[in-house]
């Protein structure tokens, strides 16, 4: 039986990808909460003596900065929330098989990204 023939990884192959989602799961969590401590300290005012023109341009500065790091931070638990996607497909026996075409993703595009659940091919016929 050839790879193109294959319908599952093996549960070897599984604990491979699984041990990557929870490393990237890791170093995800710990990012938000760094996202998350840097945005509560954005919030303290402090005391500021500086002429209201400046403070303008600080707060204005500083308000396109927590947005920035709003959407970061938004960004990484979509991240967190499809990693631990991937690994429920793990243990449902669902990880690693397309969604769209029902074959196998390819190994080195789940090493690459270990949440996606579609197919290079899948993925370039969206576009």
């Amino acid at each position: 039986m050839s790879k193109e023939e294959k319908s599952a990884y093996s549960q070897e192959e599984l604990k491979e990808f699984e041990g990557i989602i929870l490393k990237k799961l890791v170093s995800a969590k710990e990012e938000l909460l760094s996202l998350k401590e840097s945005l509560s300290k954005k919030n303290d005012s402090g005391t500021d003596f500086t002429a209201s023109t400046s403070k303008l341009l600080e707060d204005g500065a500083d308000t396109l900065e927590r947005e920035s790091q709003n959407q970061l931070a938004a960004r990484q638990q979509k991240f967190i929330f499809n990693l631990e996607n991937a690994l429920i497909r793990i243990k449902n026996g669902t990880y690693g098989v397309c969604v769209d075409t029902g074959k196998l993703i390819s190994k080195e595009r789940l090493m690459a990204v270990p949440h996606t659940m579609h197919s290079i091919e899948a993925k370039l016929a969206k576009k």
